[in-house]
């Protein structure tokens, strides 16, 4: 049996076509564990009413305020032998519970399953969502979501199953860390799960203006520094390899002084000559080719433009740099 986990809040305009496409599922042997978030609208009222027509919704008031708590409740719920969770303003397409399930079932325990994601919007797609399904897409497609985990969260949260005693060993939900998905999204990758992702969009994301995502103060910083340096320290930082920050925007700053704080020693790079010499954060900015007379050294890439990526990536290549063991991007 597969739980599916629901945490509501205020999602009352999308909630019937959520419950109803999971009711449309073709894998039918699963749980659906709801819990309502202190909602002000009807979403209670719904999730009731169609809990009395279909026995496996079982619905649970939270205890204390946030996603957290509300997906802690579901997960100490639930007993299925697979769990994956789901938003209650999107959809899923019809086969996306069995082809997860299936994907786990042929794969094994150590792996997680996914698959593409579409967004969608009433009042049009905003240009950012667009960037980020294209590049998610195409990790799955390629299944290399974890190379990039430092740039953003590879793992749709709404579009991932997993065997329940791997999710416990990732610690499930009972870490206070936000943004929770990106975090366990991390204890994934540290737990060594390997991703197993599917062609097939399996998931409808829904953008809206009010979106949690876009209002609450929680995710008004996607960079998320703060969670992915210390997780870069502890996984994948070799402190005998000389450190190399490349980057001197408001990316590079934020690390650099992360670093600083942390009293642990970097070069810093970029691209723009007139920077260079610019002491900050106790380091001096260089000309990138300096990397050249570093000793198997480490770097964060931290650039956002297009066309200097491109430059980046051209001397990565010719000096043989591999991404995720010389080079990570942020």
């Amino acid at each position: 049996m597969i739980s599916i986990l629901l945490p509501v809040y205020n999602t009352e305009p999308y909630l019937p076509n959520c419950l109803e496409s999971i009711q449309n599922q073709t894998e039918t042997d699963w749980e659906l564990i709801v819990v309502d978030d202190f909602s002000s609208d009807q979403s209670l009222k719904i999730i009731n009413d169609f809990a009395k027509k279909d026995t496996r919704i079982k619905v649970y008031q939270n205890t204390t305020k946030g996603i957290i708590p509300a997906l802690r409740l579901a997960f100490e719920k639930s007993k299925g032998a697979f769990v994956t969770r789901m938003d209650s303003d999107d959809k899923m397409m019809p086969r996306k519970l069995e082809i997860l399930k299936y994907t786990l079932l042929k794969s094994g325990e150590g792996h997680l399953a996914t698959a593409c994601v579409k967004y969608f919007a009433d009042e049009g797609l905003k240009e950012g969502y667009q960037r980020y399904e294209k590049w998610l897409n195409g990790l799955i497609k390629n299944a290399s979501n974890f190379d990039e985990i430092y740039k953003e969260c590879v793992i749709p949260s709404p579009n991932w199953m997993v065997y329940r005693e791997d999710l416990i060993r990732c610690g499930a939900f009972y870490p206070d860390t936000y943004p929770e998905d990106y975090d366990l999204c991390f204890r994934f990758y540290e737990n060594r799960l390997k991703v197993i992702g599917n062609q097939e969009v399996t998931h409808e994301w829904r953008d809206y203006s009010t979106r949690t995502s876009r209002t609450s103060k929680t995710y008004s910083n996607n960079q998320y520094f703060e969670l992915k340096l210390p997780y870069f320290l502890k996984l994948d930082y070799n402190k005998n390899r000389p450190l190399v920050i490349w980057g001197a925007g408001r990316k590079g700053k934020k690390i650099a002084r992360l670093l600083f704080e942390r009293k642990i020693p970097f070069h810093w790079v970029c691209n723009n000559e007139r920077k260079w010499n610019i002491e900050l954060y106790g380091t001096k900015m260089t000309d990138f080719n300096c990397i050249k007379t570093l000793k198997n050294p480490q770097l964060i890439i931290a650039v956002a433009s297009p066309d200097g990526l491109l430059e980046i990536h051209d001397f990565l290549n010719t000096n043989d740099l591999k991404l995720k063991q010389d080079y990570f991007h942020f």
